[in-house]
């Protein structure tokens, strides 16, 4: 029951909010969105290909935007204005990675991603490196299987200053480096053209292209963990297990449920002296969310991959995910409500203090 609940705070997601009435979804969009390219014609075209440079931020989120722009209209049954679009979850996670300093130069041997160049999406990340592939992967895909209105040979994407050899930049190139993870993607957006698609189907197509990707690139990228300081490469490796968890639960990556998610992850980057769940300038919930994830991390090395498989064999039934996503849901209000709480607390405490001071 104690490992069901560590779970819980580590998948834990606003489900109430999904149901909370109309609110402004604009807010909910990530950084830059209304800046960055919503169509193919407004990035570079040369040869009679579109050249997109993915390591300056609005370009890259830009892919992102054309492919909740294009998906959109296979998501209308399930809800108004693109909501309920499983994409989401893509778009947001790289915007959270922008404003918590994520995509910047961990080497410092730059100033990419720093104040004097923000928008510089830097190679020597972690972070921008496997978001690369959670961005080129499922977009080229998406051109490769007719849903963007462009052909296959249509699209390049620009190449990093460094270690080029490691990454693909076109669908031939891709699709020959990861056949099987482009096939995943491929098989989500052909079962998305279908009317006769379930909710339920469509996230399991996504979740197994999305960890697909992620086995893929994670052994190539690991050198990088060696650029941050302990509490961040902790993370980052506890964080990558994590998504493991939340996929076999079927995880419903939509607009609002993702947002409310992330309020839960770590707001800025993680420094030598940050110790879970007594890091002072995070919420109560950030603490708990941090300590959760990288204590299933320490689960997992103990037990091997027993307590990832035990998970996965009781999230085989549709019961079960939807039990778990309920008892989710209690937890989060509960958790949400503590947090508001402490954190008036510490306000009121910090005033009263202040007038006695004075």
């Amino acid at each position: 029951m104690a490992f069901l609940l560590l779970l819980a705070y580590v998948i834990a997601g606003c489900l109430s909010a999904a149901s909370a009435g109309t609110c402004n979804l604009l807010a909910l969009y990530p950084p830059l969105w209304e800046e960055s390219p919503g169509q193919f014609n407004v990035y570079q075209v040369k040869n009679g290909q579109y050249i997109i440079d993915a390591w300056v931020y609005p370009e890259r989120m830009g892919m992102y935007k054309i492919l909740l722009t294009q998906t959109a209209k296979y998501f209308e049954r399930f809800s108004p204005e693109n909501e309920q679009n499983i994409l989401w979850g893509l778009p947001l996670q790289h915007g959270w990675q922008y404003n918590t300093g994520r995509l910047a130069d961990p080497t410092n041997a730059t100033n990419c991603g720093y104040e004097s160049d923000h928008l510089c999406i830097s190679v020597n990340s972690w972070w921008a490196d496997i978001n690369y592939f959670l961005c080129a992967l499922p977009f080229l895909s998406a051109v490769d299987s007719g849903v963007m209105g462009i052909s296959s040979d249509q699209v390049t994407i620009l190449p990093p200053p460094k270690d080029q050899m490691l990454f693909c930049f076109d669908v031939f190139t891709c699709r020959s480096l990861f056949p099987k993870t482009m096939d995943k993607w491929n098989a989500f957006y052909q079962n998305m053209k279908l009317p006769s698609s379930s909710f339920e189907g469509l996230l399991k197509y996504l979740w197994a292209a999305h960890t697909s990707t992620l086995q893929d690139v994670l052994k190539i990228f690991e050198t990088r963990l060696q650029n941050y300081a302990k509490p961040e490469a902790d993370f980052e490796r506890s964080w990558s297990l994590a998504v493991e968890y939340i996929a076999a639960s079927n995880f419903p990556t939509t607009l609002i449920r993702i947002h409310e998610f992330q309020k839960g992850l770590p707001p800025r980057m993680l420094v030598t002296g940050d110790k879970a769940p007594f890091i002072s300038d995070f919420t109560f919930f950030q603490n708990i969310v941090l300590f959760s994830l990288n204590s299933l991390y320490e689960v997992a090395n103990a037990t091997g991959s027993l307590s990832l498989t035990i998970w996965k064999h009781l999230m085989k039934t549709e019961f079960a995910r939807k039990l778990v996503l309920t008892n989710l849901e209690i937890v989060l209000i509960f958790t949400s409500s503590l947090t508001k709480t402490i954190d008036e607390f510490k306000i009121n405490n910090s005033t009263l203090l202040t007038v006695i001071s004075n």
